[in-house]
């Protein structure tokens, strides 16, 4: 027979013991990092079809992950695209549609009232950086990373000022860092004591270092491959019968894929690798035309989707889009489901569990259920737009995609499953999907007096500025 005492004795220690268990912990969110290359195209790597650039560890990332076909960037050039990424909208509700440059130094800046993905997640906890190249406003302007949820800043903050490998100087959060010895020359043989990648890529493992103990988001915006096409070192590419320009751009890319090597590398030596989300992509489709000397020798175009920056085509706004988390993304799949660049804030939302706030407006959709395994979520269309020359527009739905390279201009309409090379134009075989495909332009377009809609001569062959 037990006693009152032992009783209470026995419920008291058996309480005692259930009080002293630990809580149940709350799984951490990931650590996310987003590479993005600026001019990469997917023809320029090994697992999407190269033959002559050599990319061993960018292939292997997609080995270990997935690989998708049909990326599709925010548009076709760099500052829309980028914001389009950071913001989760496209173009045409995004406050950037085109690269515009204002001063000495600096492109038209992100607006107050942007909601940035790194707001987004610094407002969870996550230490944010942005570390390479910027481009969307300068420090003292509305659209400084600094004011727009990044912890930290190295790297080049005007796109203009990117286009040397050997600058004067790069940036530290907001303080200029004098580089002596560079002389700032955009020329392909331009040469300087600091290769301004060798600072950068350094930056980006110190930062994975300093918060290995995470969450950590890095947007780690790589200014290779874009021109001017300089290097510091031409390594395996020094003696091939090539030109200066082609060994360069050859050796760029690579050097490119070392540096993600070495990234990797230090998550699975910190124990990071099953904690962390990698997405590897450009800023646009090929930079280069496919009858220009580099666009012949490295044949980007083997692919066979037409066109390259600064068109709507599917060669200036599908890229790579490799996604690797061990664990979680199934290794060795390749899909050929398509996602875009305005469903990566959404996505971080779901990952981190941050709340987007209701007077956001966002565009894109989580891909969390395709990043398990699952499918991409269907939605109505992709949209874009651009307005550098003529106002053009490009919508697609389902497997059709619209055209339209100014407002006075027809639609065209291409068949993406049968036809990836939108080589034949079914606008007059089929009426209805063009008047389609004007609903939906009118739909997704909101007007913005900074980009009216406008007509241009178009300056043919030659893509305007950089």
């Amino acid at each position: 027979m037990i006693t009152r005492i032992e009783f209470v004795l026995s419920w008291s220690f058996l309480f005692g013991s259930l009080t002293a268990l630990p809580a149940a912990e709350t799984p951490r969110p990931p650590n996310i990092i987003f590479i993005l290359s600026d001019d990469l195209a997917q023809g320029d790597l090994g697992c999407y079809g190269q033959k002559l650039i050599q990319t061993p560890n960018i292939d292997q990332m997609a080995k270990e992950g997935t690989r998708c076909t049909q990326t599709y960037c925010g548009t076709s050039v760099c500052a829309p695209s980028r914001a389009s990424l950071m913001l989760g909208k496209h173009t045409g509700h995004s406050p950037i549609r085109a690269n515009r440059e204002i001063g000495r130094e600096g492109q038209m800046p992100l607006p107050q009232d942007s909601f940035t993905v790194a707001q987004l997640l610094k407002s969870v906890g996550y230490r944010t950086a942005c570390i390479g190249k910027w481009g969307m406003g300068m420090f003292e302007t509305t659209g400084s990373p600094l004011k727009l949820g990044f912890d930290h800043f190295f790297g080049y903050n005007c796109q203009r000022h990117a286009h040397s490998y050997f600058p004067k100087y790069l940036y530290n959060d907001d303080q200029r860092v004098d580089l002596p010895g560079n002389d700032g020359n955009e020329k392909v043989e331009g040469k300087g004591a600091i290769y301004s990648q060798n600072p950068i890529s350094e930056e980006t493992l110190n930062f994975v270092r300093s918060n290995k103990d995470g969450p950590f988001f890095l947007f780690y915006s790589v200014t290779l491959p874009h021109g001017s096409f300089q290097i510091d070192d031409q390594g395996i590419y020094k003696d091939k019968p090539w030109s200066e320009e082609q060994k360069n751009y050859a050796a760029m890319v690579t050097r490119l894929d070392a540096d993600v090597g070495r990234l990797m590398a230090l998550l699975k030596q910190l124990n990071l690798d099953e904690k962390t989300l990698v997405i590897l992509s450009g800023d646009n489709g090929s930079s280069f035309a496919p009858q220009s000397s580099l666009g012949k020798l490295f044949d980007q175009a083997a692919n066979g989707m037409r066109g390259f920056k600064r068109a709507l085509y599917e060669g200036g706004l599908r890229n790579a889009g490799i996604i690797r988390w061990p664990g979680v993304v199934p290794p060795g799949r390749v899909s050929e489901e398509p996602w875009a660049f305005w469903d990566f804030l959404p996505t971080c939302a779901e990952l981190s569990g941050a709340k987007i706030p209701a007077t956001v407006q966002i565009d894109g959709l989580s891909i969390v259920p395709f990043l398990k395994g699952g499918s991409v979520p269907k939605r109505d269309f992709f949209y874009w737009e651009l307005h550098e020359g003529a106002s053009i527009q490009a919508v697609r739905w389902g497997d059709w995609k619209a055209v339209r390279n100014g407002p006075s201009k027809s639609i065209e309409i291409y068949d993406l499953k049968n036809d990836v090379g939108e080589t034949m134009d079914l606008a007059s075989q089929k009426p209805e999907l063009a008047s389609k495909a004007e609903s939906l332009m009118a739909a997704a377009h909101a007007d913005d007096s900074n980009f009216p809609m406008r007509d241009k001569k178009e300056n043919k062959g030659v893509p305007l500025g950089k």
